[in-house]
C-alpha cells in the first residue's frame, strides 16, 4: 500500500440544526472550547499524516477558508504585543501554499456527490474522509489508528461504534460476515434500519478510508434517501469486489450535529483539559440545577 496522504471535508452543509448561528456562520466553525469543528478536524488528519487538503465547500463558507489562511494585521499586532504564545498557535493551524484545496459544491445532492466533486483532485489508490461534525475524543487520533491498520484487501474501510439498538435508524449498520480484532469484516451495509431489522448495532460514523473506485460507482449512484446522492449506496454498490470492513476505534465520538451531542463534547473537552476542568467542576457546584442530577463528563 502507498501511503494516504490525502484527506476530504464535505463541508458544504447548511446547518439548518443551529439556525440562527449558522445563518451567517459555517457550521463548521461552531467552537467546542476554544476551535471550531473544522480544526480539530485537520489537526486529526495531520496528526495521521495527510498532506493534502481538499475542503468541498459552498456559498457562504468562506470563513473555512480564511480560518487556515494567514491574517497579517492580526499576527503584527501579536508580534507587536510580545504574544508569543498566541502567534504560534496562529502558526500551527495555517496550512501551507498547495496544501489545501478548496472546491465548490454546486448544490445541496448529498454526501456522495460532495465526495464526487473531489474526483479530478484524487489521484491515490485510497484516500480518507473526515466529517468534522464527528468530533472523537481520544489518545490516539481515530484517522491514525484506520490508516495504520488500513490494508489494500480492506477495499473500503468506515469508522464503527456500537450504539444501542434503539438508536440504529440514526445510522448506517454493519451486516458483520467476520470479527477480526479491531475488524469487521461486512458483507452488508443498512442505511438506518428500524430496530426489528437492524443486522447488528455496529455503527457508521464520520471516519472513511476509501478505494479510489468509489468514484466511479458515485458517477452513475442514482439519487436515494432524500433524494440525494447517498455514500453509503455507492460503497454497498462495491460488494463483493470491493470489500468493506468496519473498524471499531479506541476514543469517545460526539455527534456535533446535534445541540445535545455539540453540548457534550464541550463539556467533555473542557472536563479533559487540566487548564478548566477545575474551573469546570466549580461551575457545577455554583448552580444548583447542575446538582438535580450530575452530567456525565467524560474523564
Amino acid at each position: 500500500m502507498k501511503k494516504i496522504k490525502t484527506c476530504v471535508f464535505p463541508v458544504a452543509g447548511l446547518g439548518s440544526r443551529f439556525l440562527p448561528a449558522t445563518k451567517s456562520i459555517p457550521k463548521e466553525m461552531l467552537v467546542v472550547v476554544d476551535k471550531p469543528l473544522i480544526q480539530y478536524a485537520v489537526e486529526e488528519a495531520k496528526a495521521s499524516g495527510i498532506e493534502r487538503f481538499i475542503f468541498v465547500t459552498s456559498q457562504g463558507k468562506s470563513a473555512i477558508e480564511d480560518h487556515f489562511d494567514s491574517s497579517p494585521i492580526l499576527e503584527e499586532t501579536l508580534r507587536r504585543r510580545g504574544k508569543k504564545a498566541e502567534l504560534e498557535c496562529l502558526e500551527a493551524l495555517r496550512l501551507q501554499p498547495g496544501q489545501a484545496i478548496y472546491i465548490r459544491q454546486p448544490a445541496p445532492l448529498g454526501l456522495g456527490h460532495a465526495v464526487l466533486c473531489a474526483r479530478h483532485l484524487v489521484n491515490e489508490e485510497a484516500f480518507s474522509l473526515i466529517l468534522a461534525d464527528d468530533l472523537i475524543l481520544s489518545e490516539k487520533p481515530c484517522l491514525d489508528q484506520m490508516i495504520k491498520a488500513y490494508e489494500q484487501q480492506d477495499g473500503n474501510m468506515v469508522g464503527v461504534m456500537e450504539v444501542p439498538f434503539d438508536q440504529t435508524s440514526r445510522y448506517g449498520i454493519l451486516d458483520a460476515d467476520k470479527y477480526d480484532g479491531h475488524k469487521i469484516r461486512a458483507k452488508n451495509v443498512v442505511e438506518k434500519p428500524s430496530i426489528d431489522k437492524s443486522p447488528s448495532n455496529s455503527a457508521v460514523i464520520g471516519r472513511y478510508v476509501l478505494n479510489h473506485k468509489i468514484f466511479d460507482h458515485l458517477e452513475n449512484q442514482t439519487p436515494g434517501s432524500g433524494g440525494e446522492i447517498q455514500l453509503t449506496d455507492s460503497i454497498q454498490s462495491m460488494l463483493p469486489e470491493t470489500p468493506l470492513c468496519g473498524y471499531r476505534f479506541e476514543g469517545q465520538r460526539f455527534d456535533c450535529g446535534t445541540k445535545e451531542g455539540w453540548l457534550e463534547a464541550n463539556l467533555a473537552f473542557a472536563y479533559s483539559s487540566p487548564e478548566l476542568r477545575e474551573g469546570l467542576l466549580k461551575t457545577f457546584q455554583k448552580y444548583p440545577f447542575f446538582n438535580q442530577e450530575s452530567p456525565k463528563i467524560c474523564a
